[in-house]
């Protein structure tokens, strides 16, 4: 009964963390292609095929439902995947739309037309690669009107953050904010359109500074998951173990892991 959780590199298990406490009884397998990470550099096709093949992964460990916790996957990967691709006895999700139901406060099935919103000034950090797709702009568009999404790709956070240096990848945020700021002095709210940025939130936070809400993903994914099982159960694979794969060094991801989650973490070669 195993879920599968994939990301790029080490982002997703900011995500993973969520949902095994929010469904302490459910076994997860967690794919990281750190060989190939980051995603945000890289072209629609490239992250088309790259997830492809680790979803194929997750499907072999008997996880019938993969939560792609990787927005830059989601953003340029996931619509084709599931119109082209996906099985019909598989389901792959992202995790865009627990976000986006949060931000307008309606269902994702809810089709009725768009309305206004509360927040106004929307500021989106997120990957290249992420910010290039509109992904999110185009869905928030479908169910909100009047909202200004002012979006700044953050170049080299991804890639600070893999390394384990926490203080580039702090210098790297606080540059982002001042960019975006030169161009929205007043966000409402703040989306982190990246798991890995989770790692990174009190730095987003202290340069956003106070009045600016701050919507991270992990936990807003875990609630959407337990819902999304309760209501389609047929989903949950024959998978009965947690694991964590990788396809980078397992020594070296599980030492990088284990110092950003602060729990031994440990990582297996595929």
């Amino acid at each position: 009964m195993a879920v599968g959780v994939f990301d790029s590199g080490l982002g997703g298990l900011t995500v993973l963390d969520a949902v095994v406490k929010r469904l302490p009884d459910v076994p997860f397998v967690y794919f990281g292609d750190n060989a190939h990470a980051p995603y945000g550099v890289r072209t629609p096709d490239d992250i088309f095929k790259l997830t492809c093949a680790a979803t194929e992964r997750l499907w072999a460990e008997g996880c019938d439902l993969v939560i792609l916790a990787c927005n830059t996957a989601a953003a340029a990967a996931l619509h084709r995947m599931q119109t082209t691709w996906v099985p019909p006895n598989k389901r792959v999700l992202g995790v865009f739309v627990p976000l986006i139901e949060a931000l307008t406060e309606r269902q994702w099935g809810d089709n009725s037309p768009p309305r206004e919103v509360a927040v106004k000034h929307v500021a989106l950090f997120a990957t290249p690669a992420t910010v290039a797709t509109r992904a999110f702009q185009r869905e928030l568009a479908f169910r909100a009107i009047g909202v200004d999404v002012e979006a700044q790709p953050c170049a080299g956070v991804v890639d600070a953050i893999e390394q384990g240096d926490e203080i580039l990848a702090e210098a790297l945020v606080r540059s982002h904010v001042e960019a975006l700021k030169r161009r929205m002095p007043d966000p409402e709210a703040a989306i982190l359109g990246c798991t890995h940025y989770p790692l990174v939130e009190k730095a987003f936070s202290e340069a956003l500074g106070e009045g600016v809400k701050v919507y991270s993903q992990a936990n807003l994914v875990a609630e959407s998951l337990a819902d999304y099982l309760q209501r389609r159960p047929e989903f949950v694979g024959s998978g009965a173990q947690s694991r964590f794969l990788t396809t980078g060094d397992p020594k070296a991801v599980s030492s990088k892991a284990t110092q950003f989650m602060r729990k031994q973490v440990v990582f297996e070669s595929v």
